[in-house]
C-alpha cells in the first residue's frame, strides 16, 4: 500500500500545514493506540524545545487518554533518551515530538517500539490506515491517565555516563558543548560537567523559536570559533533532538560523522570488540571506505537513513554504523543513534590513548565531496528519467573509478540531493553544479 505520511524518520512538516496540525495529531494518537496498544497500555512522550511542541504534546496526550492509553510525559529530552526510557519504564511504545535539525516552524512525530527501536514499515502503514477513522473516546472508567516523569532526565543522564568506563574522568578536558538550543540543552552540558570536564556551553538557551538557528550540528561555525577562542581541547555540536553529533578538534577543524565512525572503528578493532562490518550509506565519504579497507575492516553501504543502517547492521551482525551528518549507531552501547553517547565514546578514546581528536582522525583522508540540494515543488524521484540518467552517466565517466555520484530524493524535505565525490575538488564542484543544473532544468525548478 505504501505510506502517505511516514517518511524516513517519522512524520514531519511545517506547523499549521497538513499533516502537522492538532486535529491530525489527535487522529494519529487514536490510530496508534488501536495498533500499538489495542487493550490499553502506556506511551512515553518526549519533545524538543520548539514552541509548537506543547501544542502537539497536549493533542497527543488527549488522543491517547481518550483511547484508554496511559501517558508518561518527560518534557524536553533527546530522542535517544525516549528510546532508552521507553524500554526501561516498560512502556508499550514511545513518541518524540521533534523535527530534528529543521527550523523551529517545522515539527514532527516519530515512534519507538517497546524495545526502543523504530517501527517497521508494516506497522507504520497499519497506523496510517487508522487515520481515516475519527478519534475514539472510551467511557470514563476505561480512560487512560497522564503524569509527568520527573526522574526521566536524571535516568537518561545516568545511562549516558554508564556507556563509558566508571573510572574514566574528563577532569583535564576543556570542552565546548553546543546543544543547538534543542532537546539536549540541559543534559549535554551537565553530563560532561558531572564527568569532570571544564564545560563552555553555547546553544543551550532555548526560547522556543531559536532551535538550530546559527548553531548545532548543521551549523558548526559557532562551535569552531568558540573552540579556538577559548582554547578548548574539543567541541561537540548536537542537532535539535540530540540524535546526531559532529565534533571540532583543538585546531577548530570539523570532525564529521564519517570521521567519528572511523575513530570508533579503530578503537573497537584495537580492543578486539569490533563485530561484523561497519555500515555507512551511499552518501558516506569514499575516504572512510578506503581507510577501513586498509585496516582489513569490512565496510558496506545502506540506503540513506539510520533505519536502513540499523537494518543492515542487524542483518550483518555489525555494531557500528552511521551517516556523515553525525547520526552514529553504537549498538554495543545503545539501541539508536545518540549524539551524546557517541561524543562520550570519542572522548573516552581520547582519554585512554592520550591522543588529540585531530590525531585520532588523521588516519582517514577525506575525498572532496559536494552535496547540493535542488528544491522541488512536490516529491519526485529523478532516477527513472532517461535524460537525468544520461547526465549522471556523463559525470561518472569523467570521474572514473576514483569518484562517485549519488542522486536521490530526500525522505524528509522537498528536495533532490545531488552528491558528487572525487579526488579533484575543482572538478567535483564543477560537475556537481552541472548535474544540479540538469536536474533543475529538467523539472523547471527555481533556485
Amino acid at each position: 500500500m505504501g505510506r502517505r505520511f511516514f517518511g524516513t524518520d517519522g512524520i514531519r512538516g511545517e506547523v499549521g500545514t497538513a499533516p502537522m496540525t492538532v486535529d491530525f495529531a489527535l487522529r494519529l494518537a487514536s490510530a496508534a493506540a488501536r495498533v500499538l496498544a489495542p487493550q490499553g497500555g502506556t506511551v512515553l512522550i518526549g519533545k524538543d524545545t520548539r514552541v509548537s511542541g506543547y501544542m502537539f504534546e497536549s493533542a497527543l496526550e488527549a488522543g491517547f487518554v481518550a483511547a484508554g492509553v496511559n501517558v508518561l510525559l518527560t518534557g524536553p529530552l533527546p530522542t535517544p533518551g525516549i528510546a532508552f526510557l521507553t524500554k526501561k519504564f516498560g512502556a508499550d511504545f514511545g513518541i518524540v515530538i521533534s523535527a530534528s535539525h529543521n527550523p523551529f516552524y517545522d515539527n514532527g512525530i516519530k515512534f519507538f517500539d517497546a524495545e526502543g527501536e523504530k517501527l517497521s514499515d508494516a506497522i507504520e502503514e497499519a497506523i496510517e490506515v487508522g487515520l481515516d477513522s475519527p478519534p475514539v473516546t472510551r467511557e470514563s472508567r476505561a480512560l487512560g491517565q497522564a503524569k509527568t516523569v520527573f526522574t526521566a532526565r536524571s535516568e537518561y543522564m545516568d545511562f549516558c555516563k554508564g556507556t563509558i568506563p566508571a573510572d574514566l574522568r574528563l577532569k583535564d578536558v576543556k570542552i565546548v558543548v553546543d546543544a543547538s538550543h534543542g532537546a539536549a540543552y540541559k543534559v549535554a552540558p551537565r553530563v560532561m560537567s558531572d564527568l569532570g570536564a571544564d564545560v563552555v556551553a553555547v546553544g543551550c538557551s532555548p526560547n522556543g523559536r531559536n532551535i538550530n538557528e546559527g548553531c548545532g550540528s548543521t551549523r558548526p561555525d559557532l562551535l569552531k570559533l568558540t573552540v579556538t577562542g577559548v582554547r578548548a581541547h574539543v567541541g561537540m555540536a548536537l542537532d535539535g533532538d540530540g540524535d546526531r553529533v559532529v565534533m571540532v578538534d583543538e585546531r577548530g577543524h570539523l570532525i564529521d560523522g564519517d570521521q567519528l565512525l572511523y575513530i570508533l572503528a579503530c578503537d573497537r578493532l584495537a580492543s578486539k570488540s569490533l563485530r561484523g562490518p561497519v555500515v555507512g550509506t551511499v552518501m558516506t565519504n569514499l575516504g572512510l571506505e578506503i581507510a577501513l579497507r586498509d585496516l582489513g575492516v569490512a565496510f558496506e553501504r545502506a540506503k540513506v537513513g539510520d533505519r536502513h543502517v540499523m537494518a543492515m547492521l542487524k542483518e550483518r551482525g555489525g555494531i557500528l554504523g552511521g551517516e556523515t551528518s553525525g547520526h552514529v549507531l553504537c549498538l554495543d552501547r545503545t539501541t539508536t543513534g545518540d549524539g551524546l553517547v557517541t561524543a562520550l565514546q570519542v572522548l573516552a578514546v581520547m582519554q585512554r590513548t592520550g591522543r588529540s581528536l585531530s590525531e585520532l582522525a588523521s588516519g582517514m583522508a577525506q575525498f572532496p565531496q559536494v552535496l547540493l540540494n535542488v528544491k522541488v515543488r512536490e516529491p519526485v524521484d529523478p532516477t527513472g528519467d532517461p535524460t537525468i540518467r544520461a547526465a549522471v552517466h556523463d559525470v561518472e565517466a569523467q570521474l572514473g573509478t576514483r569518484g562517485r555520484v549519488v542522486l536521490r530524493a530526500s525522505g524528509t524535505e522537498p528536495v533532490i540531493r545531488v552528491m558528487v565525490e572525487g579526488e579533484d575538488r575543482h572538478q567535483v564542484n564543477t560537475l556537481a553544479s552541472q548535474l544540479a543544473d540538469s536536474v533543475r532544468s529538467r523539472y523547471g525548478l527555481s533556485q
